[in-house]
């Protein structure tokens, strides 16, 4: 029983490691690197990637063509991932002769870059399921050592024979021979790139020698200022260096501004594209806008006087204006109330001007006017009372009881005399008849109106019919057309004959106003 127990103790320790083992191999990943050289290198040594361990050197071999072999196992998850540019270098671990690889996954590369292809994976043969890492892709430091060697004897002999002897030894592998030195050291490389780059760029360099002796006479001149511009930059770099910090975590949010800002810029760009043609002119007239400026001086200086006036104006005016605070509040509330008001007298105005309230008043001033005054066979007249007399006539000389001044209101007129002025004038006539006391269509009948008017209707344009006359006032009438001439001198005045007057007055009144004769 005891022999069985260690048996199967024995099978359950090797199953656990081989389960081990197996899931050690399944998390692997391992990269075939190849070197011209590994010399002092040894497995077991540290694997590192911006100076942090992530594996260790598994394996050492030669390939076919004397190259060494060094496989790297990458035991940190993170870092199982190497590019096709990825870059190997073995590299002193300290002075007692140690190496260690350091190596680079992949190279710095913007931000929205599609990266380079992996690895290629080995299929079959040797190395299967590694991944392969040319020689192009890896280098190794020159070991100080060997530096200090050229010196000291017999190194220093020995170097001068291999120098000798270097043409006789290499003779027909200088390509080999170009390769091995550039990759033995990478500061060959570098240098061998940077010139390449130096080449390509020859034209820009001879300008830049060209253009630097015009930038640097001026920087010549103003070396002063430059020397302090240095020493700001560095007083600058210390305080950037002790926020450093902030600076990191604003680089960091630097790539979410930047697209974010990349709309706005757009806009930019477009308000740029419009606002050129205004710029244009803006220079087309800059001349201009100089001699505004330089004239400005001038009337600036002229408006000081009136700007100290405004300013002694305002000491007196701010207390005004602190006064009429109260009547401007009175008003603001005397506005409010007023707006019902004013919005009525706004409709009524309105109206007022859609209705030609102007016009509807002008016209009734015209037809009322119209209206008073009289029409007859030559058109409208204005009615008044005409006044004759003995001394309305012209007379070469002296008439008794006429004179220069204004006679009392007993002066009267004969008829006879105002017969003979009225003889050739009908309408005379009729005024004439109507101071008698007479029939005014009797003495003088108003021909037929030819044209119409708005302002009488038809009725009103009929002849008025002519009452009977008693047969004494008929004969007066006769006797009076029989009449030639007034009499020279006017008979006096008498009472009869005043009362007369006064029913004369009336007639005309009546007369001139149109009332009709009952």
């Amino acid at each position: 029983m005891k022999r069985v127990a260690t048996v199967l103790l024995l099978l359950s320790v090797a199953a656990a490691a081989m389960v081990t083992a197996g899931a050690g191999d399944s998390g692997s990943y391992k990269v075939r690197a190849i070197f011209d050289n590994a010399g002092f290198v040894i497995a077991g040594e540290d694997v590192k990637v911006a100076g942090v361990k992530v594996g260790k050197i598994d394996s050492l071999d030669v390939t076919r063509d004397f190259k060494a072999v060094v496989v790297l196992d990458i035991q940190d998850p993170a870092y199982q991932d190497f590019r096709a540019d990825a870059r190997c270098q073995v590299r002193p671990q300290s002075l007692i002769g140690e190496k260690f690889v350091e190596c680079t996954p992949s190279q710095a590369r913007a931000a929205d870059t599609e990266p380079p292809p992996a690895l290629r994976k080995i299929e079959r043969g040797e190395g299967e399921g590694q991944y392969l890492l040319p020689v192009e892709n890896t280098e190794k430091s020159v070991d100080l050592d060997l530096i200090n060697n050229v010196m000291r004897l017999p190194y220093r002999q020995r170097l001068s024979l291999i120098v000798s002897e270097l043409g006789t030894g290499l003779a027909g592998r200088g390509s080999e021979v170009n390769q091995v030195i550039r990759r033995a050291d990478p500061a060959l490389k570098e240098v061998d790139e940077v010139l390449k780059i130096l080449a390509s760029q020859n034209k820009v360099l001879s300008n830049l020698a060209k253009d630097s002796d015009t930038v640097l006479a001026p920087l010549a001149r103003e070396r002063t200022h430059v020397s302090s511009a240095i020493e700001h930059s560095s007083n600058v770099a210390e305080a950037t260096a002790e926020r450093r910090d902030d600076l990191e975590a604003d680089i960091e949010r630097l790539p979410r501004f930047l697209r974010e800002l990349r709309p706005t810029m757009v806009r930019i760009g477009a308000l740029s594209d419009q606002a050129t043609p205004v710029f244009r002119d803006l220079g087309a007239q800059a001349p201009d806008i100089n001699r505004m400026v330089r004239e400005l001086g001038p009337f600036s200086k002229a408006a000081i006087p009136a700007t100290e006036s405004l300013g002694e104006a305002s000491k007196i005016g701010t207390p005004a204006m602190r006064d009429l605070l109260p009547i401007t509040k009175d008003l603001r509330r005397f506005a409010k109330t007023a707006v019902p008001v004013g919005a009525t007298a706004a409709d009524v105005l309105e109206s007022f001007k859609r209705g030609k309230g102007v016009e509807r008043l002008l016209d009734y001033a015209f037809y009322q006017v119209a209206a008073v005054n009289g029409f007859d066979s030559f058109g409208h007249y204005l009615r008044a009372r005409l006044i004759l007399n003995t001394c309305s006539r012209y007379y070469t000389a002296p008439v008794d009881g006429c004179s220069a001044r204004f006679a009392s209101a007993g002066a009267q007129a004969t008829s006879a005399t105002a017969a003979s002025g009225a003889a050739s004038d009908p309408i005379l006539r009729r005024t004439l008849a109507a101071l008698q006391g007479k029939d005014p269509d009797s003495a003088a009948p108003l021909p037929r109106p030819e044209v119409s008017s708005p302002l009488h209707s038809p009725e009103s344009m009929k002849p008025k019919q002519t009452p009977k006359q008693p047969a004494a006032t008929k004969r007066n009438a006769k006797a009076e057309r029989r009449t030639s001439a007034p009499s020279a001198t006017p008979a006096p005045t008498t009472a009869p004959q005043q009362k007369n007057n006064v029913h004369q007055g009336e007639a005309v009144l009546d007369y001139l106003f149109g009332k009709d004769e009952k």
